[in-house]
């Protein structure tokens, strides 16, 4: 054991007081003593206890069942959460997901025994500032190493997505993994066929919010992770591009994930995946050039398909593929105003930002320094001055509607869906004709010579 220097909140001391004046031991766990451990301040907090969830109940007004299967609740005071877990023993994982059994324990050292890393395996009594730490985990911190608490395989064998968490701990912390750790995640790659796909989501979340998940996705890599988990991204390693391009197309999809700010996590999935279609699509012509065409439409498709995978909503898939589907949009100057009514039309207003901060990191990650921003500077203030004119962009905004084209005569159904669809091209091309009597008699005379059938 060794003394620490570290200034526990108050509400985290008052927490722990009650469990030890009520006869219990308490200790903080987890990421916070890493952070403590690499002099940073804990974002949030676990505690472990020989307390069963039955015996914390009764000692705050507020405490949430979260995990108490497992022997977890998460108590809340004075506006703070605190995850607390019964100190426990597992028993072997038949089915490498889950323990057969658990068992609580009164021994602390017996709990960080059953943890996958060292670093995961000390504990802090945060009232007498003491590191309780068996296994080696605050050197490894030093060290900045992720080691696989015993033997590597055995952990592994245990629960398939320490592999994952593995990598997840080397994204958001910036550490390497330790040889025989990782030499055991190659050989047991394939046991992540066998975890369910919304385990694997959890763990790429974070990934995906951590400041590099190109770290993540090279471990991947390297350890065999990704053709198993993500073969779309994996058949982009190796293949070159061409013009301004520097790096093959899996190089420049993760750099390009990175330059997406971690908040915007719609947007990083994006820019992970909006050149995956890529090695499906390509094709070298007569003259020896490689080429991609409509690489975007066969990305979102395979975006699409990956993000349903793992289970993410219906509402995040769309966005995503969304924006994957129209980042190849190519601003002249030479655009009219009603190019620009079009494409602000069909991106949406909502999704511009986000389409441009997904063009702004293709830009970076295409040769490695900051693009050109004026292309994007000029279309933006383009749009604004559009905009500005209140110019209608979208059906509900069109001076007439269905019940007024149905008294004009006009059928409903697909035949006047086409007729609403032409009098909005109409008015994007010329936002003055959106008015009532103008549109009506477009629409009829749009109808008399297009639609109307004998």
């Amino acid at each position: 054991m060794a003394r620490i220097r570290y200034s526990f909140p108050k509400a985290l001391l008052e927490v722990h007081a009650r469990i030890v004046q009520a006869g219990y031991q308490c200790y903080v766990v987890g990421g916070a003593v890493r952070s403590i451990v690499l002099k940073k301040d804990p974002t949030d907090w676990d505690l472990a206890t020989d307390a069963t969830p039955e015996e914390l109940i009764p000692l705050f007004r507020t405490v949430i069942p979260t995990g108490i299967k497992h022997g977890t609740v998460t108590i809340l005071y004075k506006g703070q959460k605190f995850e607390t877990t019964t100190f426990r023993i597992e028993g072997p994982y038949s089915d490498a997901r889950h323990p057969d059994h658990v068992h609580y324990t009164k021994e602390l050292l017996a709990d960080l025994k059953r943890r996958d890393f060292t670093i995961n395996a000390m504990a802090i009594d945060p009232m007498e500032k003491l590191l309780i730490d068996p296994y080696g985990g605050r050197e490894d911190v030093k060290k900045r190493l992720i080691r696989a608490l015993g033997d590597p395989k055995e952990r592994f064998q245990e629960d398939a997505l320490r592999i994952l968490r593995a990598v997840r701990f080397s994204a958001q912390l910036g550490f390497t993994i330790e040889e025989q750790t990782k030499t055991a995640m190659k050989a047991l790659a394939h046991t992540l066929n066998g975890v369910s796909f919304e385990r694997i989501r959890d763990e790429m979340e974070k990934i995906m919010a951590s400041d590099g998940p190109s770290i993540g996705f090279k471990l991947m890599s390297e350890t065999g992770i990704l053709p198993i988990l993500f073969p779309e991204l994996a058949a982009c390693i190796g293949v070159e591009q061409k013009g301004a391009h520097v790096f093959d197309v899996f190089t420049h999809s993760i750099l390009c994930c990175d330059a997406v700010p971690k908040e915007n996590p719609a947007v990083r999935w994006a820019a992970l995946l909006h050149d995956i279609g890529k090695p499906v699509v390509k094709t070298v012509t007569p003259e020896g050039e490689t080429v991609f065409h409509r690489h975007e439409q066969t990305s979102a498709q395979l975006a699409g398909n990956m993000l349903r995978r793992l289970r993410f909503p219906q509402s995040f898939e769309k966005r995503v593929t969304h924006l994957i589907l129209h980042h190849m949009f190519h601003y002249e100057d030479s655009w009219t105003d009603a190019a620009v009514r079009r494409f602000v039309r069909k991106v949406g207003k909502e999704n511009l930002e986000d389409l441009f901060t997904l063009r702004e990191a293709d830009g970076w990650a295409t040769a490695g320094h900051r693009p050109d921003s004026k292309p994007l500077t000029r279309l933006r203030e383009r749009i604004a001055s559009v905009l500005a004119q209140s110019a209608p962009l979208s059906l509900k905004e069109l001076a007439v509607n269905g019940n007024d084209l149905s008294e004009a005569g006009i059928p409903k159904g697909p035949v006047m869906g086409a007729v609403l669809q032409f009098l909005l091209e109409s008015v994007l091309e010329d936002p003055s004709m959106n008015e009532k009597q103008t549109l009506l008699t477009l629409a009829k005379n749009f109808y008399q010579a297009r639609l109307k059938t004998e």
